[in-house]
């Protein structure tokens, strides 16, 4: 049985189906959930609280899979947490979003407001940077023998697919209102809101040759972080 945090999380992304974040009632979640108004003031205190609540699950959904990519075999690490990066942008908006800084109109923001840290705590979801620098860390900790800039360039790799269209990559299917439909990555119900497309199968051989490549070039990254 979900919890009535979860409940509440899962109906608020079913409101987003329908109509953008400002739309979004809070009473209308309650009852979606099939739980007070007062139960949902109390699981996150404000809108903004219920918002960083949702992009923190979200945030979540996405490290849990590259836990999950990181059990592959080890010289094949590097290339399914690059996989997983750019299944989970693809599948959930919001995954695609907190990995992009991009925000479309329409959904919550981390910087939503004073309150985006909820009634129960928690801090607000990482930044692009600090998440891209979550996983690199996970990365080298399961496999030391991978460079940190190794990492780097296995996520960005992943990153450039995310942002920049695959040739013959059609989406199919159209999402209702301006909202996600998709929830995989982030932990919620239901299907993606494409689905993967034939052109992606070659991508993990192309990721991994790519890899391959850079790597055999001696290089070393100047940064600390990710940009």
């Amino acid at each position: 049985m979900p919890t009535a945090r979860q409940a509440l999380l899962d109906a608020t992304l079913k409101a987003l189906d329908d109509g953008p974040w400002r739309t979004v009632r809070m009473v209308d979640v309650a009852a979606r959930a099939g739980v007070s108004r007062q139960t949902l003031y109390n699981e996150f205190g404000t809108k903004d609280g219920l918002a960083g609540a949702l992009l923190r699950r979200a945030a979540d959904g996405y490290l849990a899979g590259v836990d999950r990519a990181l059990t592959a075999p080890a010289p094949d690490r590097p290339a399914a947490v690059a996989l997983w990066t750019v299944r989970a942008a693809r599948q959930d908006v919001l995954v695609r979003a907190l990995l992009t800084g991009h925000w479309p109109d329409g959904l919550p923001r981390p910087d939503c407001g004073p309150g985006a840290r909820g009634r129960t705590g928690g801090g607000l979801p990482p930044a692009p940077a600090e998440l891209l620098t979550l996983v690199r860390d996970r990365m080298v900790a399961v496999s030391p023998e991978v460079t940190a800039a190794r990492c780097e360039i296995a996520l960005r790799l992943a990153l450039s697919c995310v942002t920049v269209p695959v040739p013959g990559d059609r989406r199919r299917g159209q999402p209702r209102a301006q909202a996600r439909k998709g929830r995989g990555a982030g932990g919620g119900s239901g299907g993606p809101q494409w689905a993967e497309p034939d052109s992606w199968r070659p991508i993990t051989p192309m990721i991994t040759r790519e890899i391959d490549t850079s790597f055999s070039v001696e290089t070393t990254s100047p940064r600390k972080t990710m940009p």
